[in-house]
């Protein structure tokens, strides 16, 4: 028996489908429902053509029936008087009736309900839309969408699941802002009224936010609502060609490189990757996304969380020759080997999708953070923005007030430990919800293995 040609789509698309779960975590998995649902619309349309077509037959008959019986009731003796009347109301009585009823209790939804029980397996489970529900809660919160559902910025209970892990930073942040305090009002009293009005608007502007809890200086930073530089410190930051010393790769083709921060250094690079490859990449990611993990500190295992809203898949430079001139691209540009780098790992957010402030690097309270590797601490992050965003979904650095916002073909970069080796905890981002948009990035973990001649250690801890 051959099958239809909807129901061969229906089973390629299927066959993508099969090893797939949490849709709402990646949108670019999620287009696929939309071609099953394309299918059983298709398949729920053969079911209508074939009820009508049952429904059709049936109406002429009882159109015919109609007519004759009329005529025949006016009658009755008349009418079987002919013998062939006689005959034909035996024929029908006997048999035709018995076809009709045979065509009358037909079944034309094996076909459809067969292909709905088929696609079911695949569909969105409860839990998926459970966290479509959440992500439009999280979108009113984080862009206050909705006054009713404003969140407080509280900072996180302490049996939440990312809280205890990050006690130390809480802690650090809470004797930094002590030592500012201190520092501040010694300045001040060494300088008197020597401090110009736009040093002291400045300082109280930066004072002021440190002191807002976390939670509610990711989501202003969403928001567009973060830190502003004084002019004096944003002219300070420069857009340049940058060829890395001279570099062969660069001296005839230097890249764009424009200044986003000064502390911690971020550093954006335009054009560094093609529309081409963009595509390429997402084509070998995207059958093999699957729901991004954290490290839990608790059992030292990878583990889903609610924090972290995407899918994410890693490839391997031997794959394909593209993955292979990414790399080779990143490590002339930043001059850091890159052998004992992570693989490159392509991340794509599903609905509302996010990952909340986090650190790149392992703290010393998470000695064993990369032992299995064996390359040391990420020394530096290297992300590449493979899509433009209409709204929302911006990497944001809550501790200084620094948001950088997604453009397509463009990448960033900065250093997640000092020379020294030290973890710089002003490093700490996150990935803002995706309001409206599909948000594709890959990035680049480097670890400090290999980079001893490439980025020689510093005597002081925080230079």
């Amino acid at each position: 028996m051959e099958l239809p040609c909807w129901c061969l789509l229906l089973l390629s698309c299927l066959q993508s489908l099969s090893a797939h779960n949490d849709f709402f975590t990646s949108i670019g998995q999620m287009t696929d429902l939309l071609y099953t649902e394309k299918d059983l619309v298709t398949s729920l349309k053969d079911y209508i053509r074939a009820e009508e077509n049952k429904l059709e037959r049936v109406k002429r008959w009882a159109d015919k029936l109609d007519s004759l019986t009329a005529t025949a009731t006016q009658d009755p003796e008349g009418f079987l008087g002919h013998p062939v009347n006689a005959f034909k109301l035996m024929k029908r009585l006997n048999t035709e009736w018995g076809d009709l009823e045979s065509l009358v209790l037909s079944d034309t939804t094996d076909g459809f309900i067969s292909n709905l029980t088929i696609q079911r397996q695949y569909f969105p489970t409860e839990e998926d839309q459970t966290g479509a529900a959440k992500a439009l809660l999280r979108l009113q919160d984080t862009y206050k969408l909705d006054a009713n559902t404003i969140s407080t910025g509280n900072l996180p209970d302490p049996e939440h699941q990312r809280a205890k892990g990050n006690l130390k930073y809480f802690e650090f942040q809470l004797e930094k802002q002590r030592k500012a305090a201190e520092e501040t009002a010694r300045t001040q009293e060494e300088r008197g009224k020597r401090d110009t009005s736009e040093k002291k608007k400045q300082k109280k502007q930066k004072n002021s936010f440190s002191m807002i809890p976390e939670r509610k200086k990711y989501e202003m930073l969403c928001r567009g609502e973060g830190l502003k530089m004084t002019p004096r410190r944003q002219s300070r930051l420069f857009c340049r060609y940058f060829d890395n010393n001279h570099h062969p790769r660069f001296v005839l083709a230097p890249v764009k490189q424009q200044d986003e921060w000064d502390r911690p250094y971020i550093v954006r690079y335009l054009d560094i990757i093609s529309d081409a490859e963009i595509e390429k990449v997402k084509q070998l990611a995207k059958p093999r996304l699957r729901r991004a993990t954290v490290h839990d500190p608790q059992t030292g295992k990878l583990t889903t969380a609610q924090y972290r809203v995407s899918k994410s898949a890693w490839l391997t430079g031997y794959e394909d020759p593209v993955i292979e001139r990414i790399n080779e691209r990143i490590e002339a540009i930043t001059g850091l080997e890159m052998d004992t780098a992570e693989e490159l790992q392509v991340a794509n957010y599903g609905v509302g999708g996010q990952y909340e402030p986090h650190f790149d690097f392992g703290r010393k309270d998470e000695p064993d953070a990369f032992k299995e590797l064996g390359t040391g601490n990420r020394i530096a992050t290297w992300l590449f923005y493979m899509s433009d965003v209409t709204a929302g979904g911006a990497t944001v650095f809550p501790d200084v007030g620094a948001a950088v916002w997604p453009k397509k073909g463009t990448a960033v970069f900065w250093y997640n430990l000092f020379a020294s080796g030290e973890g710089d905890y002003s490093t700490r981002h996150a990935a803002c919800p995706v309001l409206v948009g599909n948000k594709w990035v890959s990035n680049k973990w480097i670890h400090e293995r290999g980079q001893e001649w490439r980025r020689p250690c510093g005597l002081n801890e925080t230079e």
